[in-house]
C-alpha cells in the first residue's frame, strides 16, 4: 500500500479545529517539535505562543479569527498560516518577507508548501501525538439554544460542567432577547 500524500496527512489536523489562540499555538508547537523546526533567525522563537498568534493577526500575517477577544476561534487556514510562518523563519525569512509571500499564496498552494515541508514528520507518524492529544476521543457537548442555534463545548473544557452549560444556554437565549427564541 502506497504511503498517504503529505497533504492528506496534514488535513487530518483540521478535525481538531476550531482552536482559541492558545490551542492553535499548542497544536502548531507540537507539529513544529515533531518536525524539528528551529528558526535560523535568533530573534524568532521556535515555538509560537498565544501572544505571537495575536501579534501575527494584528500585523496581517494571519487572517483575522472568527469572533473577538477570548471568543476568537481559529481554523485550519490559521493553522497553515502559522505553520508557514515558522517554516519560513526556519529558512531565514523575515516577517516582512513572509507577509509579502503569504499575500500571494492561494489556500491550496499554502497547504502544499506546508505539507511538503512537514512531509518527513507527517510520513513518519511523528505528528501522531498531536493528533491524539489525549488518551481518548474528544467528546463534545451539544446544547440546543433555539431553532437553528446550538452551543458546542468540548468535554475537557472547564466550561463543560452541567451548571455552566445551562448558564451559557440561558445567557445566549437572553442575548437573543425575543420570546420566540426561548
Amino acid at each position: 500500500m502506497a504511503p498517504e500524500p503529505p497533504v492528506s496527512l496534514l488535513r487530518v489536523h483540521a478535525r481538531h479545529a476550531p482552536w482559541n489562540a492558545r490551542g492553535l499555538a499548542a497544536h502548531v508547537t507540537a507539529l513544529v517539535d515533531a518536525a524539528g523546526i528551529r528558526p535560523t533567525n535568533a530573534s524568532a522563537r521556535a515555538i509560537p505562543t498565544a501572544r505571537a498568534v495575536r501579534f501575527y493577526v494584528a500585523t496581517g500575517l494571519i487572517d483575522h479569527p472568527e469572533g473577538r477577544g477570548t471568543a476568537a476561534t481559529y481554523h485550519y487556514r490559521h493553522l497553515l498560516q502559522l505553520l508557514a510562518i515558522k517554516i519560513r523563519q526556519r529558512e531565514g525569512q523575515t516577517l516582512d518577507g513572509i507577509r509579502r509571500e503569504m499575500g500571494e499564496l492561494s489556500g491550496d498552494l499554502l497547504e502544499k508548501r506546508v505539507a511538503q515541508s512537514l512531509a518527513p514528520a507527517l510520513g513518519s507518524g511523528a505528528d501522531q501525538s498531536v493528533m491524539s492529544g489525549s488518551d481518548g476521543p474528544v467528546i463534545w457537548h451539544r446544547i440546543a439554544v433555539a431553532e437553528g442555534i446550538e452551543l458546542s463545548v468540548r468535554s475537557d473544557s472547564a466550561a463543560s460542567d452541567d451548571d455552566t452549560l445551562v448558564a451559557m444556554r440561558e445567557a445566549v437565549r437572553a442575548a437573543l432577547g425575543r420570546e420566540e427564541h426561548r
